[in-house]
């Protein structure tokens, strides 16, 4: 690929998830996001590898390639609709506030979708249980006194809600509305 053609691709790529941002913002309850803008947005590859970011919290961008392996690992055969969410810092998650979702892209090819690669987010939520409200106790001696750890576990599945995990997690939330 020439560079010109390079760095079109790029800057689009690039493009797509500053406007997931934007989308995300303009979209969310939470003001962690709509004022604090605490969100992240990403594309990667079909091996979950990063190929375009937003500029948005750096800590959030550079942990995102281990929460999307955590996703593949967990959910190998991921269809279009699907949606994988988790938090688990042991799996590539930043700390428990911090929301992340995962989903393929495909596109079409002949008469099959093709996966083209993920698009994921991550956003700093209000509440996630624990000890304390805000969930980041100053002294936490475990993990378990932050709040609810969420492995990567299907949200979405080919575009329907998965109610039972969102129950979970906003009944596990002092501010489940954020």
């Amino acid at each position: 690929m020439d560079p010109l053609t390079l760095e079109v691709v790029q800057h689009s790529l690039a493009g797509i998830a500053e406007e997931m941002g934007a989308t995300l913002r303009r979209t969310a309850r939470s003001p962690n996001i709509t004022e604090r803008e605490d969100a992240s947005c990403a594309l990667t590859t079909p091996a979950g590898e990063m190929c375009a970011q937003a500029e948005h919290i750096p800590v959030h961008l550079g942990a995102m390639p281990a929460s999307v392996a955590a996703a593949l690992e967990e959910f190998p055969d991921m269809v279009e609709g699907d949606a994988v969410l988790l938090n688990d810092p042991f799996a590539g998650g930043t700390h428990l506030n911090d929301l992340t979702l995962v989903s393929p892209v495909f596109g079409p090819e002949a008469d099959k979708a093709v996966l083209l690669g993920f698009v994921a987010n991550r956003a700093h939520h209000a509440d996630v249980g624990g000890k304390v409200p805000g969930s980041m106790p100053g002294d936490s001696t475990d993990i378990y006194q932050e709040g609810l750890r969420v492995p990567p576990v299907l949200a979405w599945r080919r575009g329907v809600p998965q109610d039972t995990i969102l129950k979970v997690i906003a009944a596990n939330s002092r501010a489940p509305a954020e």
